[in-house]
């Protein structure tokens, strides 16, 4: 099996994880559990499995997000709900959430198999140097399928996730760094939507252009230059063989066939609008 049947499998999956991050559900079960509006709930939600860390171990685990922004809400959201009513209440608006944009294919037997054949590329994964990965791998496993499987998701996307950064630690790209390079590819985030959904003003969003510039990843219009190009293609490139390990576990014929049944479930997803539009750049998605 090659490294890309990995990377087309993942990039299907991941949008029925990170759909819940765009709905309204999400939100209104976080601040029902006491949390405030908006990107508290966004950074205690996906941090919670770790404990009560503190802003420094949330903005290194995310990494592209501006640390002075993570500061404004997090250690203050675990003095307003424990991290384990958070848990709870993201799983509960994941139930919600997957009803409404799935529909009956929430509870259809191919959701069942997807959740199995997901849930056993999971078993090749390891905690050593993932820590998202490791911290979500500790909580509880849903029984439904349909939750079995958003689990199931969010353990292979924070796994390669977090492998993802060790690679970009290795090519000397910094958060904000790697954010520009990533939107300069036309793939991923629309600039505007990125700089401002990571809490980063035009000022440092300019200085660090200009950083990349004169290592020559970036050209005078913002674009990436050949050697930019190929950095990119070599970070993707190592992410997939850091985070082959699932998919080779789970063989060709079931990823082949787990990548068939996200298609289908992330298709209908996107048609009852899962992203808001001015957020990914055309084509993303697809």
């Amino acid at each position: 099996m090659t490294l890309l049947a990995g990377r087309k499998c993942f990039r299907l999956l991941e949008p029925l994880h990170s759909m819940v991050y765009f709905a309204p559900e999400t939100q209104a079960e976080l601040t029902a559990a006491g949390l405030e509006k908006s990107r508290m709930c966004y950074f205690a939600g996906r941090a919670a499995a770790l404990g009560p860390v503190g802003a420094a171990v949330v903005a290194s685990t995310f990494y592209n997000f501006n640390p002075a922004l993570v500061a404004r809400h997090i250690p203050r959201a675990w003095t307003m709900a424990t991290p384990e009513a958070i848990t709870a209440a993201r799983l509960r608006a994941v139930d919600a959430v997957q009803h409404r944009l799935l529909g009956a294919a929430a509870d259809a037997s191919e959701m069942a198999e997807a959740a199995g054949l997901a849930l056993r590329a999971t078993e090749a994964c390891t905690g050593a140097g993932r820590p998202l990965y490791a911290a979500h791998a500790e909580l509880p496993r849903p029984e439904q399928p349909h939750l079995a499987f958003w689990h199931a998701t969010t353990l292979l996307r924070e796994y390669r996730g977090d492998g993802h950064l060790a690679v970009l630690l290795s090519a000397e790209l910094d958060g904000l760094e790697a954010l520009i390079t990533h939107t300069a590819t036309g793939k991923g985030f629309l600039p505007d939507f990125a700089r401002a959904s990571r809490g980063w003003s035009e000022q440092e969003w300019d200085a660090a252009s200009e950083r990349l510039r004169e290592r020559g990843v970036l050209d005078a219009a913002g674009t990436l230059t050949e050697a930019g190009v190929e950095l990119r293609r070599q970070i993707e490139s190592e992410t997939d063989r850091l985070g082959r390990a699932p998919y080779e576990h789970l063989g060709e014929e079931g990823t082949a066939r787990l990548t068939e049944l996200a298609q289908g479930l992330t298709m209908r997803a996107l048609g009852a609008g899962a992203f808001p539009a001015g957020v990914f750049a055309m084509g993303t998605m697809r």
